[in-house]
């Protein structure tokens, strides 16, 4: 039965419809995507949460690219190689750079008002610098980009004739098809199964062309700056379907979120330090120059990892940032949206350091696709921080990732328009989802409880600096977890926690075993036991599934 949803252009749609395109997550990859098919493309968006619940909506610092005169393409791919720490794709990253530009443009144009005074260089944008860049090369609005960013691209698809927005609905798997080409057996994806969170019922949604935009999955940690959505649902989902993963070891944290029991994920941008925000021991001393030149405008590892050593030599439970030597008036030019929050949270950052500790940040692994934005899975796209691009190598260089969101959607638009053209697949309705043998569950604290266990020892085990045995202990509980919680999705109806739930174990595993696989210490993944980085080892961590396919060509 068609499950009647909202729409953003007056048209009736439902799930149970056949789309040319389905994209499944709404943040920046997916929102761009959308805003950018034709108009005699029948696209769905489908949304977990309301359409700009994501992490864009909680991005401060801002978006990468090449605009002043001062600054060169060459510049920002070596800023990003070297982020990177050897592991980056060169031919991918010069991609992106080089399409940046263009995306910005693109964006204002859509109506994104960025901060454009006082300017500095010859950009007309007002341009700051974040962690590991040469130059001032971040464009932003304020410190509340992703926000501007999000209502903006929303507004616009308002405008947009054919989109069918599904909001309040969790993929719960891809359905996938096998046919024989000749000898050869290939495999295609011919839609999702979706719960819709209002009903409660699961719905069928079939496409031509389904593109995972789902972002990462740092609330596998007990401490992250994301929100409640980001559980790894495009990696687990790509995974069980026979995707390939690559790069799962490398989470990013964040060195500053504010220290504060009411606000678990509220990040402090890395533009705080870009514009000369120091940070301090209790006792007031400076103390990143004993590890690295740089200081605070080190890469986020090395600050991360600094951060986390002096916590843990002194016992504290922060360290603190300090701006406050900068006038009040640009403190709150600069950073409204943080000044305004610290403010309500009782901290007055004109005037006093901001307690801060580092946070599960961003996944820098995912589904491996090639630089057409393709899976494994014939008819399967990855975009965003779901995805491996190899753009960030062992360690995502600040303010990178908007943009690779920007250019990824215009990557897959082009390819996406060539498969429908010439698209030879099978079409039509998928299988109704099967419920004749599973009951409602009257056991929902075994969900709650391995929920908080599997978050708990990730943070303990997995964490910002690991060791052989941790990874061990971390893995056996894992297992037990992922047999528990498997048990239980074939045995009761599918809730929202269930599948986000099911989703992180899957992913916690796959980070487990990639970080086992990495005998050395390279960007964002320090090991105790192999402390030092091995040139032999200057590759990508590549899982393969049981049930992968070769597609025609591999990449």
């Amino acid at each position: 039965m068609a499950t009647p949803t909202q729409t953003i252009n007056a048209k009736p749609c439902s799930a149970d419809e056949t789309f040319d395109v389905l994209i499944i997550g709404s943040g920046a990859a997916g929102l761009s995507l959308a805003l950018r098919m034709p108009p005699d493309v029948r696209t769905a968006l489908v949304s977990k949460r309301e359409l700009s619940e994501g992490n864009t909506l909680y991005a401060q610092g801002g978006i990468s690219a090449v605009l002043d005169a001062g600054d060169s393409i060459d510049s920002h791919v070596q800023d990003t190689l070297d982020a990177g720490a050897g592991l980056c794709d060169e031919e991918v990253v010069r991609l992106v750079v080089e399409h940046g530009p263009g995306n910005i443009h693109w964006l204002f144009d859509e109506g994104v008002e960025f901060t454009r005074s006082p300017p500095t260089g010859s950009s007309g944008y007002h341009l700051t610098r974040e962690g590991g860049h040469s130059h001032r090369r971040v464009v932003h609005a304020a410190d509340a980009t992703g926000q501007a960013m999000a209502s903006t691209l929303v507004g616009q698809l308002e405008q947009h004739p054919n989109v069918c927005l599904l909001e309040h609905h969790i993929a719960i798997d891809l359905v996938i098809g096998e046919q024989r080409d000749g000898r050869r057996l290939r495999r295609h994806c011919r839609g999702a199964y979706l719960l819709d969170l209002h009903t409660e019922q699961v719905v069928s949604a079939a496409a031509r062309c389904i593109v995972l935009a789902t972002g990462g999955a740092s609330k596998v940690y007990l401490y992250t700056s994301n929100p409640d959505v980001a559980t790894g649902d495009g990696i687990a989902m790509a995974w069980r379907a026979g995707c390939r993963v690559a790069n799962m070891e490398f989470i990013q944290f964040h060195p500053t979120c504010l220290y504060h029991p009411a606000a678990k994920s509220f990040l402090i941008s890395e533009a705080v330090r870009g514009e000369g925000g120091r940070l301090l021991l209790p006792d007031g001393e400076r103390f990143m120059t004993r590890f690295d030149e740089r200081a605070e405008l080190a890469a986020r590892d090395i600050v991360a990892r600094a951060i986390d050593h002096e916590m843990k030599r002194l016992g504290v439970d922060c360290v603190y940032l300090d701006i406050s030597h900068k006038s009040a008036s640009e403190i709150e030019r600069l950073f409204p949206t943080i000044h305004k929050r610290c403010l309500e949270l009782g901290f007055d950052m004109r005037r006093e350091p901001l307690p801060v500790v580092p946070a599960a940040h961003y996944t820098c692994g995912g589904i491996k696709t090639d630089r057409h934005a393709r899976t494994d899975v014939d008819g399967l796209y990855a975009i965003g921080e779901t995805a491996y691009t190899g753009l960030h190598g062992a360690n995502r260089m600040a303010s990178n990732s908007l943009l690779e969101c920007l250019v990824f959607s215009e990557v897959a638009r082009a390819d996406i328009l060539r498969e429908l053209a010439g698209d030879p697949r099978p079409q039509g309705a998928i299988a109704a989802w099967d419920e004749s043998r599973v009951t409602d569950s009257d056991e929902e604290v075994v969900v709650s409880h391995n929920w908080e266990e599997l978050r708990r020892f990730m943070w303990d085990y997995v964490g910002i600096v690991r060791s052989n045995k941790r990874l061990e202990r971390a893995l056996r509980r894992v297992r037990l977890l992922r047999h528990e919680i498997n048990e239980y999705y074939g045995n009761f109806r599918v809730t929202n926690d269930l599948l986000e739930l099911r989703n992180l174990v899957d992913v916690a595993e796959l980070i487990i075993e990639s970080a086992q696989r990495r005998r050395e210490s390279r960007g964002l993944h320090y090991n105790l036991d192999f402390p030092d980085k091995d040139d032999n080892q200057a590759l990508p961590t590549v899982l393969i599934p049981d049930s992968y396919v070769p597609r025609r060509s591999e990449f």
